[in-house]
C-alpha cells in the first residue's frame, strides 16, 4: 500500500508531459489559413511541399507553424503625390491582394508575413506617384481616372511579379485636387460645355436655313415649269370647260357677247 502512491507519481507526471507535449504538438488552422511548417532541427522553413491547410495538425513540439491568411484582402491607402505640373493630389485607392497559397513557404521565407508592408505598399505608392505624374489636373479630374487605375494596376503587378503576391485589382476611389485648381477646371468644363451647346445651335440653324432654302427654290422651280406649261390654247380650254360647267348649273344664264364665232359666252347667276 506504501508503494501505490510511489509509483502513481511518475505515472501522474508522465501523463502531465504527455499533456503538454501533445498541446504544444497539436496546429489547428482556421477557415481561409494555410501554415508554413519551420523545422527547427531540419532545412528549416519547408518551401518544397505544399503548405498545412486547413484542419487539426500534430507536428514535433520543436517544430513551429506560422499560420497565413490566404483569403483576397483589402488595403485602403491614401497618397499624395504629384501631376505632371508639379500640383499636390491626393489619390485614395483600395487594394485587393492574397499571398501565392502555392509559394507560401517561400514568401514566409524571402519576404515574410509582414508583406504587406515590405512590399505592396511602397510598390503602390511608386506605381501611383510614377503614373499621375504623367497627367494634368484637369485630366485626372475628367476624363483619365480610369487610365490611372489601370496604369497603375498594371506597374503594381510588373514590381510585385516573382514576389509570390498576387495583386487582384487596384481601384481608384477618389482624386481630389486643390479647391482652387478644381474651381478653375469646372468654369473650364462649363465654358467648353456652353461653347459646344452654341455650336450646336449654329449648325442647326445653318441647317434649317439650308432646308428653307432647297423647299422655295422646289417651289419656284415648280411654278416655272407650270408657267411654261400654260400656253393660250390651255387657258382657253380651262375657260371654255369653266363656262361649260357654269351653264349647266340651273342658277345661271348664258349672255354672248358678239356674234358668229367670235362672241364669248358670260354666265351670269339669276
Amino acid at each position: 500500500m506504501e508503494k501505490l502512491p510511489k509509483i502513481g507519481l511518475p505515472i501522474l507526471i508522465g501523463i502531465i508531459i504527455l499533456i503538454i507535449v501533445i498541446a504544444k504538438s497539436a496546429v489547428t488552422i482556421d477557415s481561409g489559413e494555410a501554415g508554413v511548417l519551420f523545422k527547427t532541427f531540419g532545412e528549416g522553413v519547408v518551401t518544397d511541399e505544399p503548405p498545412m491547410g486547413e484542419g487539426f495538425h500534430i507536428v514535433a513540439p520543436w517544430n513551429k507553424v506560422f499560420v497565413y491568411e490566404v483569403r483576397r484582402q483589402e488595403i485602403f491607402e491614401k497618397m499624395k503625390v504629384l501631376s505632371s505640373n508639379g500640383l499636390d493630389i491626393q489619390l485614395d485607392a483600395s487594394v485587393w491582394y492574397q499571398p501565392d497559397q502555392a509559394n507560401l513557404g517561400k514568401l514566409h521565407q524571402e519576404i515574410g508575413d509582414n508583406y504587406l508592408n515590405r512590399i505592396i505598399l511602397p510598390t503602390i505608392r511608386s506605381a501611383a506617384r510614377s503614373v499621375v505624374g504623367r497627367y494634368t489636373p484637369e485630366q485626372l479630374y475628367s476624363s483619365k481616372r480610369d487610365a490611372i487605375q489601370e496604369e497603375i494596376f498594371e506597374e503594381t503587378k510588373k514590381i510585385v511579379n516573382g514576389q509570390f503576391i498576387v495583386i487582384d485589382e487596384i481601384l481608384v476611389r477618389d482624386v481630389t485636387l486643390p479647391p482652387t485648381i478644381k474651381d478653375a477646371i469646372e468654369r473650364k468644363l462649363k465654358q467648353e460645355q456652353e461653347s459646344l451647346e452654341y455650336e450646336f445651335r449654329l449648325v442647326t440653324a445653318d441647317k434649317e436655313a439650308q432646308r428653307q432654302i432647297i423647299e422655295a427654290q422646289g417651289k419656284a422651280d415648280a411654278n416655272k415649269i407650270l408657267s411654261a406649261s400654260l400656253t393660250d390654247k390651255i387657258l382657253q380650254d380651262k375657260g371654255i370647260e369653266a363656262t361649260i360647267k357654269l351653264s349647266e348649273s340651273t342658277n345661271s344664264k348664258v349672255v354672248v357677247i358678239g356674234s358668229g364665232d367670235s362672241g364669248m359666252p358670260i354666265i351670269l347667276g339669276n
